[in-house]
């Protein structure tokens, strides 16, 4: 018989006539001629007729690849049988068959399948035929296949192997436990069993074939409100089991998140409040021992170690004289814990030298603990968590001082804004003569008066003292404080002598307190034209100025006087009034206003000379409702011009332009001689000037620069 490598196999094909799966496969070793009878027999019959004189030699099981592409492959065992003749012993069909021990195996056939002579057999050569049973049985499902066979059949044969039947295959899940028999109604060996595990993922041939074997890819996709988690190359009709995990470091990492995915697409949406540095993703398909893709995305996160950070929790514990604390997070941090020293809330931490440790640590060993003490963690050179033992159950002690003292050195300094100022040279609360306490501290230390927080045994080489100040600043402040009683008492005795004159000045200084506006006592007239859109800043020019204190009076406008005089004799009187009073008068430039001041400069109104102009602005002067000529209520403005230019051209009065910038592009030449502003981008020039060179030096108008011009813009843009 020749090896196995000199094997011919003869393949039969279900087409053949048998009811085999077209991807069973049958094979016979050279000088044997087998078929498939059927893939699917019932298991546990037994074939008919007499003995056989076929029998089992071996049989044996290796791991195979049933594939409908490259890439689409189903793991199974390839069954192997040898069978053998049974030795002559009287008759041929009652010798004893005797054969060396093994085990065998047998293969799937086809039914009413041709079936050939093997090679080198002629037809007037005697054979033998054999029927072989194969079946295959996992935990949940069994298979059993028919084989027929034709053996030669020559004395020189009797007793020894004839040659291998090799069926492909029995499918199984990865990783199961299969278990083949193999089956012959004969006078040797009749039944021969064996038990072999289907090859997992670990297997190298299954890896790139199987679907189950590929290792599928995780994306994740990031949104301002979820995290989009994608299975990518994941086999169509198979099931993946997604899990979310925070990973450790130290020991085991937490079970997690558990989702079973099974549709497509496979994607997962996770809200981003979960995301933390140390959330990973694993995904794998559900089979025994399978692939894993593993993913952690969120590493180098920064909005992730912010969410940490505010979940993180320091707590701080007193246990016996030993000062612990506990910090917890849903992630390993890669932070230290440095104990501080802050007698005041407000003012910074002062780190202890050489105290810091990783934030793995529980417990500062020989820091005794005291109401001052802090301690924060700190990561990248940022303070991330604090927390102090006054926030606790222990009061603070404002008025303790840190007091360091190197080892082997007698000399003390005191802990103050990160630095150590020797005593020689330190002043109690930046108060007092350099050194004044010196020898009083030294004095309480050597006493045991002040509280030892940290030995120098303790691989430091510094020891930490915390002493009170309370008894040396209750001395200073009663000073003070006598100081302040005579003061008082003195200033007492002063205003009782003058009893007048802190009248006068109480009503005075109430007074003061009184006024409601930078521009509080100040006057103005303000002229503008008959327009809507010049009445409209108008008035909301006039409110923003009422708010800054600053009276005002609008023409047209005048209320019961307008009614008594008439608007020009009043518009006069108030023009009169204004220049006697030395107060503003506002010339607000609209269009309409514009018109009339280009009327003037074309010689429509006439300037009368320099010396009636001022013989007509004596103080003593009333205008007469007769001396005005009467003109209407929309030409008030170009009689103001009237009143106006006289004055302008003898540079009396305190007359200021106000040009509404989006209306009017320039000042008209007649009105050149006056202080002009652009309003509202000269807003804060423009309030200056109504409160006059004196007033606008000591008050703060820029605060309300912007609400004014927010108001006339406002109203402008009506």
């Amino acid at each position: 018989m020749h090896a196995l490598g000199q094997l011919l196999l003869v393949l039969v094909a279900g087409s053949a006539g048998g009811r085999g799966d077209p991807r069973d496969t049958l094979a016979c070793s050279q000088g044997l001629t087998c078929r498939l009878l059927d893939t699917d027999v019932l298991c546990g019959t037994e074939p008919p007729g007499p003995r056989q004189e076929l029998a089992l030699a071996r049989l044996r099981l290796e791991p195979a690849l049933r594939c409908t592409e490259p890439t689409a492959c189903a793991p199974c065992l390839e069954a192997r049988v040898r069978l053998a003749l049974a030795p002559a012993t009287g008759t041929a069909a009652e010798s004893p068959l005797s054969v060396q021990p093994g085990t065998a195996g047998t293969e799937d056939s086809g039914d009413g399948g041709q079936w050939s002579p093997a090679t080198g057999a002629t037809p007037s050569q005697p054979n033998v035929t054999g029927l072989l049973l194969l079946s295959g049985h996992t935990f949940a499902s069994s298979r059993c296949v028919a084989v027929e066979v034709w053996a030669p059949l020559g004395p020189a044969l009797r007793g020894r192997t004839v040659g291998w039947v090799i069926f492909r295959c029995f499918e199984a899940p990865l990783g199961s436990e299969l278990h083949i028999s193999a089956y012959m109604k004969s006078r040797g060996r009749q039944r021969l069993s064996q038990q072999q595990r289907v090859p997992d993922c670990s297997w190298p041939a299954a890896q790139d074939a199987v679907p189950q074997c590929q290792v599928p890819r995780l994306r994740v996709s990031p949104g301002q409100k979820e995290v989009v988690v994608e299975v990518e190359g994941a086999a169509v009709g198979h099931s993946y089991t997604l899990r979310l995990y925070h990973n450790h470091s130290h020991g085991t990492s937490v079970p997690g998140r558990v989702v079973t995915m099974q549709s497509s697409p496979m994607n997962y949406v996770l809200p981003t409040d979960e995301v933390l540095p140390c959330l990973c993703l694993q995904v794998w398909p559900e089979t025994q021992d399978p692939p894993r893709a593993t993913l952690c995305p969120f590493s180098h996160d920064a909005e992730a170690w912010e969410r940490l950070w505010a979940r993180s929790r320091l707590v701080l514990h007193i246990e016996g004289q030993v000062l612990t604390c506990s910090l917890s997070a849903p992630c390993d941090l890669l932070a230290e814990l440095v104990p501080c020293w802050q007698p005041v809330p407000s003012r910074p931490c002062q780190p202890l030298p050489g105290l810091q440790q990783p934030a793995r640590g529980k417990e500062f060993r020989g820091l005794r603990p005291h109401p001052n003490l802090c301690v924060q963690v700190w990561s990248s050179g940022q303070v991330r968590l604090t927390q102090c033992l006054r926030d606790r159950a222990l009061p603070g002690r404002p008025d303790d001082l840190l007091l360091l003292e190197h080892g082997g050195n007698a000399s003390l300094c005191a802990v103050e804004r990160g630095a150590c100022t020797p005593l020689a040279s330190f002043t109690s609360r930046g108060a007092g003569h350099p050194g004044l306490l010196e020898q009083d501290l030294q004095r309480d230390v050597a006493g045991g008066q002040c509280q030892q927080l940290w030995h120098p045994s303790n691989r430091t080489g510094v020891t930490l003292w915390a002493c009170p100040l309370h008894k040396y600043l209750r001395t200073r402040w009663a000073l003070v404080w006598m100081g302040v009683l005579l003061g008082a008492a003195c200033l007492l005795l002063l205003l009782l002598m003058k009893k007048e004159d802190m009248k006068g000045w109480l009503k005075s200084l109430r007074a003061g307190y009184g006024s409601s506006g930078p521009l509080q006592g100040r006057r103005a007239l303000l002229v503008h034209a008959a327009e809507p859109v010049a009445e409209r800043a108008a008035c909301a020019l006039m409110a923003a100025l009422h708010s800054l204190g600053l009276a005002v009076v609008a023409a047209p406008g005048g209320g019961s006087g307008v009614a008594a005089l008439g608007p020009l004799p009043w518009l006069h009187a108030q023009h009169h009034r204004a220049l006697r009073d030395s107060d503003t008068i506002i010339l607000l430039l609209s269009p309409a206003a514009v018109a009339a001041a280009q009327q003037w400069d074309a010689g429509a109104g006439v300037v009368p000379e320099s010396g009636a102009a001022e013989s007509s602005l004596g103080p003593r002067h009333s205008p007469d409702p007769g001396d005005v000529p009467a003109v209407a209520p929309c030409e008030v403005f170009a009689a103001a011009l009237s009143c106006a230019m006289p004055v302008l051209a003898v540079a009396q009065g305190h007359y200021v332009v106000a040009r509404l910038e989006a209306l009017v592009p320039a000042v008209p030449p007649a009105l050149r001689a006056a202080p002009a502003f652009a309003l509202p981008t000269d807003m804060e020039r423009f309030l200056q000037a109504l409160a006059g060179p004196a007033r606008h030096r000591g008050r703060c108008l820029e605060p309300h620069v912007a609400a004014v011009a927010e108001a006339l813009q406002r109203a402008v843009g009506e």
